[in-house]
């Protein structure tokens, strides 16, 4: 089984390929300015992972195309600079965070659900980013936050499209082989499914949560 990464030209991209390949996969690498998306599809992956980077979504070349095209089809993660692209193609912004974090550990707390399934909450995780995600879309849920209110995971209401801002492939985070294996088991999604998939509900999942106090009802 065939995972396509789109390198953000990203010091930690290799570090994310080596998580995958402790699940027997094939992982093929490209640069995000060296590849199209008909070499993506002509490539028939099970599975896309857009890398962290060392600028923003602005900068990271074919990244949010590959998002924008292929992620009612097949499942999607974003890592960190993937993350905050993710956003940007459902219409939030990325903005700087309160303060720079990096290599720090910091608690993620989450409901449980979806990537965090099986996960304690919180666990402690890598973070290395001086931007976040805003202004999220109604498309888009929050997953998980960190201590300190930064949203550390988004996901589709509809589709496997999934991104953390904390670096699941870090030393540094615990259970990060698990959230890996909870992407892996997401399928691609039917073409008769893509088109019947009804509107989910959105209660109690707005950006103002901050996911530490209660669980969402």
């Amino acid at each position: 089984m065939r995972l396509v990464m789109i390198d953000n030209y990203d010091s930690f991209t290799y570090n994310l390929v080596q998580l995958f390949y402790e699940f027997d996969l094939e992982v093929l690498v490209f640069r995000h300015d060296a590849v199209s998306l008909e070499r993506i599809e002509a490539l028939e992956p099970r599975w896309l992972c857009i890398s962290p980077g060392p600028k923003d979504p602005a900068q990271a070349g074919i990244s949010k195309a590959v998002i924008s095209h292929f992620y009612r089809r097949l499942p999607i993660l974003g890592v960190c600079l993937g993350h905050q692209a993710i956003n940007e193609v459902f219409g939030g912004v990325t903005v700087r965070a309160p303060a720079p974090v990096h290599g720090k550990r910091h608690p993620v707390f989450h409901r449980g659900r979806g990537l965090f399934a099986g996960l304690p909450s919180p666990f402690w995780a890598a973070r290395y980013h001086s931007l976040m995600a805003a202004d999220v879309s109604p498309d888009l849920e929050i997953t998980a936050r960190s201590d300190d209110g930064v949203i550390m995971g988004l996901s589709h209401r509809r589709y496997p499209l999934h991104g953390v801002q904390f670096h699941p492939e870090s030393f540094l985070t615990g259970h990060g082989a698990a959230l890996a294996a909870n992407f892996l088991r997401l399928a691609p999604v039917s073409p008769a499914a893509s088109m019947s998939a009804a509107p989910v509900e959105t209660p109690c999942s707005d950006a103002s949560s901050t996911l530490r106090s209660s669980p969402c009802p």
